[in-house]
């Protein structure tokens, strides 16, 4: 199993704090952004780490991260020209991945959550992790059964569908790589991960697991403030690097 960090973007609705900085580098109480979804993957046993990162930036992460070696991980670096959807990750990491299965987080996304025996039991197809959420309309949303399969999974539905929102946590094997090839971009001009989900979900090879505590996407200036917050009271413990 291998990670990827997509760490890219230009964090504009965070300026002008990002106008000096990589929105993933902003600290969030005694830590920078980026290592609460680095702490996620190593916690799982993840020794490979792709972090892929703006072009302008790519020199903080390397200052701040280095080769991974302190962390007792191996970091790779990879440059995202343009962010054109989280399903790009898979393209600019195809070499990386290889024929593993790969575990891919999102560099804004902060979990209280251990998710290491998901990650360490799965067995191919693809894996998303859901939340349920006051305000589902907001998200990626999923269906799913009793059997934790997946039945629909829709991006911003207009209709009630469920209270589950996708988080930013996604496990695929190495065919996520072809798949995230062949999907066409979206109005919004973005390869989208929805579109990686319903290929497996056809295939009934789409398992949902139930995130129980706390997600925070800290990408605006109200969730950065909230996660600031819930790092300091909750998660000062469970950060291993």
């Amino acid at each position: 199993m291998k990670g990827i960090i997509l760490s890219g973007g230009s964090g504009t609705r965070l300026r002008p704090l990002t106008k000096i900085t990589s929105k993933q580098l902003l600290p969030v109480y005694h830590r920078p952004m980026i290592y609460y979804p680095l702490n996620t993957l190593i916690k799982a046993g993840i020794k490979e780490i792709l972090i892929i990162v703006a072009p302008e930036r790519a020199g903080d992460y390397l200052n701040l991260l280095g080769s991974g070696k302190e962390f007792g991980v191996k970091l790779t670096y990879e440059i995202q020209d343009k962010p054109e959807g989280l399903a790009q990750a898979f393209i600019i990491g195809e070499n990386f991945i290889d024929e593993d299965d790969v575990v891919m987080i999102l560099g804004d996304n902060i979990f209280e959550d251990d998710f290491s025996e998901e990650i360490k039991n799965f067995q191919g197809g693809a894996k998303v992790f859901a939340k349920k959420v006051p305000d589902p309309e907001r998200f990626g949303v999923v269906k799913f059964n009793e059997q934790m399969k997946a039945e629909k999974i829709v991006e911003k539905p207009e209709e009630y569908l469920s209270n589950y929102a996708v988080t930013g946590l996604y496990v695929y094997d190495h065919r996520v790589v072809e798949v995230a090839k062949t999907i066409k971009a979206s109005p919004r001009g973005e390869l989208e991960i929805t579109d990686v989900n319903n290929w497996f979900l056809e295939r009934g090879e789409l398992e949902v697991a139930e995130v129980k505590g706390e997600w925070l996407d800290a990408g605006t200036f109200d969730s950065l403030l909230e996660a600031q917050n819930f790092a300091k009271e909750k998660m000062v413990d469970k950060m291993i690097i």
